[in-house]
């Protein structure tokens, strides 16, 4: 069948990409899915940071590849073997898909499934298949979703059912912000009720995981320089919201926790100063938990002595440490109770000819989410 799609042809960081044009919508050949594959008719797909950073060459993929990787869509055909979902089912993608084998995903941790990472890395979907195509040229999948098209194949793996009364255009959100910046705070970092938690980055991860910490019951305190950012922290329950710009954040963070400093810390903001400013503003005994991706380039200075000496914890947490079949449903039904209002972190809609503005607003800081309607 034919599918237009976003596909990113080379690396650019040549702004604004409105007028550079990295990401050219093409018609091309998507194959039937074969077996323990689906083909899904997407509905919504987020742009996400991740997006921007293949983009722009910071987290290098196969190219030519079709880009997305926060997406929502309906199941259309299913191929032999696929037991988990059948034609009509509504499904969220998670960017990781899983083989529940390898020693990664039989220990809890599928964000780490040694398959899946070798795939993602190769542009193929779990079993090594690619199934975009233009004549003899095969496209890349973008970590086995490839949501910025109308339609797209993936392995049964990445993909969970979901309820429909979940709405198509708010759905998309729980395959990446949810599982990342919801299990920062309940399954990386743990938060506890009535704590202290400084959080690094307001976009879509960083106000997702602040509001996780409202669902916990803790106070937290948003560090982002764009006001529009902070002020939509506000508006969802923070505390405070500090501009590392204008003076010490660090100093106010402290002045915030009575000297003492955050009992957690989650750097969602893939900079280097911010991660260093999380372990510096973080209490003793505190935990750091890093979420953000910047360059694989990227170093920083941290003092083993405030680690060593303060008990505190510093640990990475990718896919937010989630265990997507088992998460996603959970935060389905935090957000059907009104915990989790997400829709809040839209803050536009596009079509696929409009992603490459898209990624302009997200650069600039200026967009939270904005979700892509391939089908208008």
């Amino acid at each position: 069948m034919k599918t237009s799609a976003a596909v990113l042809r080379a690396f650019s960081s040549d702004k604004p990409y409105a007028a550079s044009q990295p990401l050219t919508i093409e018609q091309l050949e998507l194959d039937e899915p074969a077996h323990s594959e689906v083909l899904v008719r997407i509905t919504s797909a987020g742009v996400c940071h991740s997006d921007l950073s293949t983009l722009e060459g910071i987290l290098l993929k196969p190219v030519p590849i079709v880009l997305g990787h926060e997406a929502a869509g309906v199941v259309e055909q299913v191929g032999p073997g696929v037991t988990r979902v059948a034609p009509g089912d509504h499904v969220v993608f998670t960017f990781v898909p899983t083989c529940g084998h390898c020693r990664a995903c039989t220990s809890g941790r599928p964000g780490l499934c040694e398959p899946g990472t070798s795939a993602n890395a190769k542009g193929t979907l779990l079993r090594n298949a690619r199934r975009f195509h233009a004549g003899d040229e095969p496209y890349s999948h973008h970590l086995g979703v490839s949501g910025f098209s109308e339609y797209t194949v993936a392995a049964e793996e990445s993909v969970v059912r979901i309820p429909e009364d979940v709405p198509l255009n708010v759905a998309a959100l729980f395959g990446c912000a949810a599982l990342t910046g919801l299990g920062a705070v309940f399954e990386a970092a743990r938060v506890a009720p009535a704590t202290s938690v400084a959080i690094f980055g307001a976009g879509g991860v960083g106000l997702m995981a602040l509001l996780g910490v409202m669902v916990v019951g803790a106070s937290a305190i948003v560090i982002d320089p764009v006001a529009q950012k902070r002020g939509m922290a506000m508006a969802l329950g923070a505390r405070a919201a500090i501009d590392p710009t204008a003076g010490d954040a660090i100093k106010q963070i402290k002045e915030l926790t009575n000297g003492r400093g955050a009992e957690y810390a989650i750097e969602a903001s893939g900079t280097v100063r911010a991660f260093e400013d999380a372990v510096a503003c973080s209490a003793p005994g505190g935990v750091i938990v890093a979420v953000g991706l910047p360059r694989a380039s990227a170093r920083a200075e941290v003092s083993p002595m405030l680690l060593v000496a303060g008990d505190r914890t510093l640990r990475g947490s990718f896919m937010g440490s989630s265990v997507p079949q088992r998460d996603i449903p959970r935060y389905i039904e935090l957000w059907r109770r009104g915990k989790l209002p997400i829709e809040h972190l839209v803050s536009g809609t596009a079509g696929l000819d409009g992603l490459n503005a898209a990624m302009d607003a997200l650069a600039s800081g200026n967009a939270l989410r904005t979700v892509i309607l391939p089908h208008g």
